[in-house]
């Protein structure tokens, strides 16, 4: 019995290995980078799905930043109050400030300065699915 319990263990540490190595590393908004003006929404539709452990780089220039919202309604609304600040304006240049999708649960993320959320677009949000085993 002691085997089986083994070679199980073994299986399911192979298949969480596996999950892992899969995990893809996406630059938000492909060529565009993060940046007013472009619909991220919209791109992060066509670009999905998301899974969870995948890393999104956002690459941007100042006065740019990088927030994660803490519902729909901030999401809606553009309301940064409760907001968590993820990434400040100097952290997307070079390689761009890295963000790993951890946990199944909606991501909502935007850029407060200005008018980037409102009228620059600059807001989508992202649910990863878990993978699957092959």
């Amino acid at each position: 019995m002691a085997l089986n319990y083994a070679q199980g263990f073994v299986l399911l540490a192979i298949s969480c290995m596996f999950a892992v190595s899969h995990a893809e590393t996406v630059v938000v908004g492909g060529s565009e980078n993060w940046r007013y003006g472009f619909n991220y929404t919209d791109w992060s539709l066509k670009h999905g799905p998301f899974y969870i452990n995948d890393t999104l780089v956002f690459k941007y220039d100042p006065p740019h930043n990088v927030y994660l919202l803490p519902n729909l309604w901030s999401f809606i609304n553009c309301d940064f109050r409760r907001a968590t600040l993820l990434a400040n304006p100097t952290q997307g240049s070079g390689e761009g400030y890295m963000y790993v999708l951890n946990n199944w649960r909606v991501y909502y993320f935007a850029s407060s300065a200005d008018s980037d959320c409102k009228d620059g677009m600059m807001k989508f949000f992202v649910i990863p699915f878990p993978r699957r085993f092959p």
